[in-house]
This record gives C-alpha cells, sequence and structure tokens, in this order.
C-alpha cells in the first residue's frame, strides 16, 4: 500500500512540477508530461517500479477520451464528414501503411513484419494531437476538422488491424496465442471457444453495447438524475465506461472503439453536457499518467547505443508521413493555413502504437529487439509533435495566416453586460443596434474573423471566440447576465448552446434563432424560452403587402396578418405537445392529424371577416 502511494506521489508530483514549466516556456502540456516522465525513470528503476504496470492503468485515459469524443459527435455529423473520415483518412492510413511497409521491406525484413510496422507506423497520436488543438483553439478550423476525421479514422482502423496481426503471426507459433489475443495482447476469456462461437460472442456484445447505449443509459441517467446526487451520476458514467472496456476487452476488441460508440449513441443525450464535465478533468488526469509512463518507459540503454538509427528513423518518419499528408491535404484541396496545420499535426506516430506493438511481440509477428526499437520511434516522434506545432504556430502560420481566413486564437473578454448576443450576422446586428439605442452594451461573441475585422472597422465590439467553449461564456459573464439571444445560423450549433446555457445557468432568459419550425421545436426542448424564425416576420410583412396589391386596405391587410400570426403561434404550442424528436414529422401520425386540424381552423378563420382585435391579444405575436 505504502509503495503504491509512494508511486502516484511521484508520478503526480512530476506531472505536476514539468507541466507549469512546459507551459511557461510554450511547449504544451503533453510534452511537459512525457519529459517528467524521462525525469523520474532514473528514480523509478532504482526503485524497482515497472512503468507498464501503471501504463495499463493509465490508458484507460484513451478510453475515456474516445468516450468524450464520441459525446461531440452526432450521427448526422459523422454522415456529413464522410469525405474526410474515410476518403481522407482511409488514403491516409493505407498509403503511409504501404510505404512504411515498401521501406521496411528494402531493409531486408519479412513482408509481415514489415506490414505489421507499416500499419502501427501510420498512426498517428489522437490524444496529443486533440488535446493541443484544443489548447491552441484550433480544432474547429478547417485544418483541425480534417486532421479529427483521420484521427478519428485511425481509432477505427485499431480493430481490423488487431483483427489482421494475429495472420501475420510467424509460422510455428502457438495457435491459442495467435488467435486468442485481447486488445491489449492478453488472451481473450473465449480464445479456446470455436471460431464461430467467437464471431457470435463478438457481435452479441457489439450489439448489446449498441441497443444498451440506444435505450438503457437515457433512461437510467434519467432516473439518477432525479436523485440529486452528483457523485452517483458520476459513478454511474465511470461504470458505463468501465463496464464497456471489460466486455469489448473480453471478446478481443478494442475498448476504445466500444466506448466511443457508447458515446456517439448518447451524442445526443440531454445529460452529454454533464457528462462531459464530469469525466472531463478524470480523462485528463489519466492521460496525464499515460504520457508520464511513455517517457519512463523509454530504453535509454538502446537509444544510446543506437542513437544514430533511431534518430534518423524518427526524422525519416516524420518526413515521410509529412510528405504523404501534404499530398493529401493538396489532393483534397485544402488551401493556406488548413493545409500546413492538417500535415504538422499527424506527423507522428500514436499511443495505439505501443497497444499494436505489444499486441505484436504476444503473438510473435514483431520480434522484441525490434519492437524495443519501434518503440523509442514512436514515442520519440510523440514527443517531437508539440516542438512541430510550435515550428508551425510561430514560422508557418503567420506567413500563411492571411491566406487562410485570419485563424486565430480566441479574444480575451475584460467585461460583462446584462445581454450576451452569440452571433453577429444579419439577425444578430438588428439585435445589437435595437438593444445599443436602448442604452444596453451586449457582449458579443462570433466565430467567423473576417466578420469581426469588418465589423469593428464600424466601431462594434465583437469576440472572436467559439460560444460553445464553457471558459469563453464564463469569461463574457454567463453567470451573472440575464439574457442570452442565440443568433447562429448553425441549427445544431444553437440547439447545443440554449441545452448547455439552461441546464448550467437556468436563470438566464434565452432567446433563439430558429430556421424553421422543427427546429422551433427542437429549441424549445433544449429549454428555450423564446425561438424566433428567422424568416416570419418578413415573410408576414411581405404577404402583408401582397394583399394590399391585390385591393386590401392596409388596415384589413394588418388584421388578417396579425390573425394569422395568432394562429399560427397557437399552432406551434399545439404541434409542440404531439411532437416527438425520435420520429420524422413525416411519420408521426399524431403530429399530422393535429397539423391538418390546424390548416382547417386556418381556413375558417381567414375566410372569417377579421374585425377589431381584442385588447387582450395586442401582445407581440413573434415573442
Amino acid at each position: 500500500m505504502n509503495e503504491l502511494l509512494l508511486q502516484a506521489v511521484i508520478y503526480l508530483g512530476a506531472g505536476v512540477i514539468a507541466v507549469p514549466i512546459a507551459h511557461r516556456l510554450g511547449l504544451g502540456s503533453v510534452l511537459g508530461y512525457l519529459l517528467a516522465g524521462v525525469a523520474i525513470a532514473p528514480l523509478l528503476d532504482w526503485m524497482g517500479s515497472d512503468p507498464e504496470n501503471v501504463q495499463t492503468f493509465a490508458e484507460f485515459g484513451v478510453v475515456m477520451m474516445l468516450f468524450l469524443i464520441g459525446l461531440e459527435l452526432q450521427p448526422r455529423l459523422l454522415w456529413d464528414m464522410r469525405m474526410r473520415l474515410f476518403g481522407l483518412g482511409g488514403l491516409q492510413v493505407a498509403v503511409t501503411a504501404l510505404v512504411v511497409a515498401v521501406a521496411c521491406l528494402g531493409f531486408g525484413l519479412d513482408w509481415r513484419l514489415a506490414l505489421a510496422l507499416g500499419l502501427i507506423m501510420a498512426l498517428s497520436s489522437t490524444a496529443i494531437v486533440l488535446q493541443t488543438l484544443g489548447e491552441k483553439g484550433w480544432l474547429r478550423t478547417e485544418g483541425g476538422q480534417s486532421a479529427f476525421s483521420v484521427l478519428l479514422f485511425q481509432d477505427i482502423a485499431v480493430i481490423p488491424m488487431l483483427a489482421l496481426l494475429p495472420f501475420l503471426a510467424i509460422a510455428g507459433v502457438d495457435a491459442g496465442a495467435a488467435h486468442g489475443g485481447g486488445a491489449h495482447g492478453g488472451p481473450a476469456p473465449f480464445a479456446a471457444w470455436p471460431a464461430w462461437a467467437q464471431g457470435l460472442m463478438t457481435l452479441a456484445v457489439v450489439a448489446g453495447v449498441i441497443l444498451g447505449g440506444r435505450y438503457l443509459t437515457r433512461p437510467a441517467f434519467r432516473i439518477i438524475a432525479r436523485t440529486g446526487l452528483h457523485e452517483l451520476f458520476f459513478t454511474a458514467a465511470l461504470v458505463l465506461i468501465v463496464g464497456i472496456a471489460v466486455l469489448m476487452s473480453m471478446v478481443g476488441l478494442s475498448p476504445a472503439l466500444g466506448t466511443f460508440l457508447a458515446g456517439v449513441l448518447l451524442a445526443e443525450s440531454e445529460y452529454r453536457h454533464e457528462l462531459v464535465s464530469d469525466l472531463e478533468p478524470f480523462k485528463g488526469l489519466l492521460l496525464g499518467v499515460f504520457f508520464i509512463t511513455v517517457g519512463a518507459g523509454m530504453e535509454f540503454a538502446l537509444l544510446g547505443e543506437e542513437f544514430g538509427l533511431i534518430i534518423g528513423l524518427t526524422l525519416s518518419l516524420i518526413l515521410v508521413k509529412g510528405a504523404i499528408l501534404l499530398a493529401l491535404a493538396t489532393l483534397f484541396r485544402m488551401k493556406g493555413r488548413a493545409r500546413w496545420l492538417f500535415t504538422f499535426a499527424l506527423a507522428q506516430s500514436g499511443e495505439f502504437g505501443f497497444v499494436l506493438l505489444a499486441f505484436s511481440t504476444s503473438l510473435h509477428v514483431i520480434p522484441d529487439e525490434i519492437a524495443a526499437v519501434a518503440s523509442l520511434v514512436v514515442a520519440l516522434s510523440m514527443m517531437a509533435t508539440p516542438l512541430l506545432m510550435i515550428a508551425f504556430e510561430r514560422f508557418v502560420s503567420p506567413r500563411v495566416g492571411r491566406k487562410a481566413g485570419h485563424e486565430r486564437d480566441e479574444d480575451t473578454i475584460e467585461e460583462e453586460g446584462p445581454v450576451i448576443i452569440a452571433g453577429m450576422g444579419r439577425f444578430g446586428q438588428i439585435v445589437h443596434r435595437l438593444l445599443v439605442m436602448d442604452g444596453y452594451k451586449p457582449i458579443v461573441l462570433d466565430n467567423s474573423a473576417e466578420h469581426i475585422d469588418g465589423l469593428r472597422k464600424f466601431g462594434i465590439q465583437v469576440y472572436y471566440g467559439n460560444a460553445l467553449r464553457p471558459g469563453l461564456l464564463e469569461a463574457a459573464g454567463i453567470a451573472r447576465a440575464k439574457l442570452l439571444v442565440v443568433c447562429t445560423d448553425n441549427r445544431e450549433r444553437a440547439v447545443e448552446l440554449v441545452q448547455h446555457v439552461k441546464q448550467r445557468y437556468p436563470h438566464v432568459h434565452v432567446i433563439a434563432r430558429a430556421a424553421s419550425r422543427e427546429h422551433v421545436y427542437q429549441l424549445r426542448a433544449a429549454g428555450a424560452d423564446s425561438a424566433v424564425r428567422e424568416m416570419f416576420g418578413s415573410s408576414l410583412e411581405a404577404a402583408t403587402q401582397s394583399l394590399e396589391v391585390l385591393g386590401e386596405t392596409r388596415e384589413r391587410a394588418e388584421k388578417k396578418a396579425k390573425a394569422f400570426a395568432h394562429h399560427d403561434e397557437e399552432s406551434l404550442r399545439q404541434l409542440f405537445e404531439v411532437w416527438d424528436s425520435e420520429i420524422d414529422v413525416f411519420d408521426n401520425e399524431a403530429y399530422i392529424e393535429r397539423a391538418r386540424s390546424r390548416v382547417v381552423s386556418l381556413a375558417e378563420l381567414m375566410a372569417e371577416d377579421v374585425g377589431e382585435p381584442d385588447p387582450e391579444d395586442e401582445r407581440d405575436p413573434l415573442s
């Protein structure tokens, strides 16, 4: 027990000391953790502690990270990014694996060994790249999204790689070792089963994860949330992740893919933001320990003996992958800063390389001596990534940034106000102008750098940044604000922002811009106090003028328009009662029936001679 506590103090203490120093030097937290591991390696060796024992536990941070990544995705978004995901990601993995394998064949290695090394080196570091892009605010840029798509495909590609590696085992090796490996190199509990039974068990587990994530987790979280015990909600989230990881490992699949799949299934859950906020610190801690173990596990004796060879292989890997990435970025028409960010971000090997190397050595696909060299190349390339990103930020980005749309870091907000406006397009500008004319000074957020620069020329203060990032909203004073006006033209982001704010800051009154009736329902379900359709008011005015042109008096046309607006608002309320987010409106019989009855009542209303409106109905119909 004392030894375990001492190790915990050493690992965590090293991170606490090294990371602030790395940040002060502009190196980033990932490199800080890696250097902390290098620094404590002699101490761990003197204590007789094996970093691999801790690394097995710390790899759970990667599993949790993929769960959180899944929470950030929606199935629609996956379909929307299919070209980048399968086209760009698939080509990157295939071309890189092929080029590295051919190079290994040139060194006289067996083709099976060459192919295994090619697959391993084709992967990049999801943890390092996403954390670095997130810290720099580059994840939402074109280059960041392209890099994310490739990383996502790589994480998915790990599964077929794990399935393929046993078939590359050297002849004569025990069949049980070749076919019973789990995701981390250990024997799967069902290794002795027939192949068809193993296949059925695998399908059953995957189906169980999908069905459970779809139909059981949300009701379970709803019941737990009603208890009001925050720690119970956090515990349930951990049980979900650990349970899926155990199930996937039992059938020899990647725990990371299983938890990622569960995250995707919960991406549209009302508890998504709560899960992210609860698990984010825990994920960061485990990833930090993981990187410390990577640094501590480097074999410096071998590095000293083969320094020239290992450094040469590391640089060659970075240059080869960089050239392939640059060519693919050009092929997919990325330009300027996005192209170079994509290239610099992914030109390394990744943390799953260690998992595949351990699995390969257990299967005798890769000899131990070659695996030791490959591990150093993977670790050194990962350690070089923050340095590459610094080189990109300081030397490459300033020269190509203006051509790439002025991508930049988020602004620092040093003022607060009772009103926050998210989005400063045509809709937001009208809201802003009226509030300013009435004496208010809204805090305005927008994520278009060019648009912001243009508005600032007219003396309008707009802050650049992603309103969905909790830190930016907090800096804008959301905790003390009275009103948030969501004016963004991105439907999904608007719903996500409304849901986040109403869950965290229920006292804030939220008025949201809606693109359609369906969007109104989504915003109201997310908690919006009011949802205003962007085209409704102008369309109603156009209809009013049309009636005038056709012979109606202005007074009578306005009365009919007002009656129409009142009826439409009531229709929205009644249809929302039968609207179901899980069912398309064209398949919702209750919705269709009520919509038809409202159409009939509208026709009857318009056929009547509209008289003077009731004084109690003189409220704004668009509110």
